[in-house]
């Protein structure tokens, strides 16, 4: 009977007809002494059902393989079986940490397959432009709780839960959910702000500028946190192009890519802010960037609160603008009584089409588009495709996390154990939209 194997031992390849003492023969040789471990999917500091094989010689990872599809959510296969604007709920699921983006993304793509790109409303815009900057705010404030409760700073765990929960207190307040709003819809937004929404954001806005300065002055001077991200998962410019790597990794190697510049979209061409970089390139850089992106956000957000003017929130076209005239009423959000009165009392053809657009969706003309927006995580792009149907053909979405954790081997190898789990914080990965 075959001698097991013993605990520890490498994999050698002797061929088919290799005895065990050939193989301990080897293996003394080669004065190797390694071991392969899982790191995940169920440790705590995965960022979610994130699997990592690691081989490891003493302390030092020699070889690290990611392992993703743990989570199953199937939201681009779902989308082909509903109608595009019911798509708008899958996909706001994906990055669930930033649905905003997701819904964007999604949505500025169908409205160029619909060719009304220029019709959507610019206070539709800017609304769209606020809320997913806010959304960047709670997005890294995650990023960098995370990072410092995993590295032992667990004061910056509840400081950014804290502020995250003023800001998805004022999204639940505009869209009626927390997360996973579904609020941006083809062709403008589903509601239009609460009244008192404009003077709580100003309210806001310097409590989150004071309370920003709060992690600069836990962290930046901080010598064990700086200990364990200064020089450690070091990836240059170089590397992260051939990896397809966008966001803040890449900003943290010099590099100024932010799309709202480069490919402006919902009018961010004419919003005033900058693109943080540093030089560096490893964990603690990209800390740095995604503390300076939220001022730069702030900035953001207080310019949409100067742009926004009354005026429509939904293109005018009755065959698409539908579901977007909804009211808020005293159970927090219904259909608008004068909508209602002009569908069934005033207008056949307003019945016609409310009827045809609730049940079938609104036809798009066939074609394909791709359109991408800057997430907290990098480029967050939607492949759309359809063939003229009240369905999309295709839904694909191009997740900076699932580009990004291609990244993860580079960061690791040669470096501790003990730094892996910093080089995965500083990547800041969702898996629900690598495992979309």
């Amino acid at each position: 009977m075959a001698e097991a194997d013993p605990p520890g031992a490498p994999y050698v390849d002797m061929g088919a007809d290799a005895s065990w003492e050939s193989v301990l023969t080897a293996v003394r040789e080669d004065h190797q002494e390694r071991i392969v471990v899982n790191l995940g999917p169920q440790h705590p500091s995965t960022h979610g059902v994130l699997r990592l094989i690691l081989e490891l010689e003493g302390e030092t990872v020699i070889e690290a393989r990611c392992g993703i599809g743990y989570l199953h959510t199937g939201i681009e296969k779902s989308c082909e079986y509903r109608s595009w604007t019911q798509g708008v709920t899958f996909v706001t699921r994906a990055d669930y940490l930033a649905p905003m983006f997701n819904e964007a993304a999604y949505c500025l793509g169908v409205e160029a397959l619909l060719g009304a790109t220029e019709e959507v409303p610019e206070r539709a815009n800017v609304i769209r432009v606020m809320l997913m900057e806010l959304g960047r705010i709670a997005s890294h404030l995650v990023a960098i709780a995370t990072a410092g409760m995993e590295l032992g700073a667990i004061t910056v765990m509840t400081y950014g839960f804290r502020e995250r929960e003023l800001i998805l207190d004022m999204l639940e307040a505009i869209t009626g959910n927390r997360m996973n709003h579904a609020y941006i819809r083809p062709g403008g937004l589903v509601t239009d702000l609460p009244p008192d929404t404009p003077e709580r954001i100003a309210e806001l806005l310097p409590l989150l500028r004071e309370r920003l300065e709060d992690y600069r002055r836990l962290l930046d001077g901080n010598p064990i946190f700086r200990g364990r991200t200064e020089n450690v998962a070091y990836l240059d410019t170089a590397g992260c192009l051939a990896l397809g790597v966008t966001g803040p990794i890449l900003r943290a190697t010099g590099l100024p890519h932010d799309l709202r510049k480069s490919q402006p979209y919902c009018g961010y061409e004419d919003y005033d802010f900058d693109v943080p970089t540093r030089t560096d390139a490893d964990a603690f850089s990209r800390y740095l960037v995604r503390v300076d992106e939220m001022h730069q956000s702030l900035r953001i957000v207080e310019q949409c609160l100067e742009r926004l003017r009354p005026g429509p929130i939904m293109l005018e076209d009755p065959k698409i603008a539908w579901p977007a005239r909804l009211s808020l009423g005293g159970d927090g959000q219904g259909i608008d009584l004068d909508r209602v009165r002009h569908i069934m009392a005033e207008s056949m053809e307003a019945l016609i089409y409310h009827f045809k657009l609730v049940t079938e969706g609104f036809p798009v003309p066939a074609g394909q588009v791709y359109t991408a927006v800057e997430s907290p995580r990098g480029e967050l792009g939607a492949h759309l495709v359809s063939d003229e149907g009240t369905r999309p053909y295709r839904v694909h979405l191009r997740d900076p996390s699932f580009n990004n954790l291609q990244a993860l081997p580079a960061l690791i190898e040669g470096g501790l154990l003990a730094d892996v789990v910093a080089a995965i914080s500083s990547v800041d990965p969702v898996l629900g939209g690598a495992d979309r």
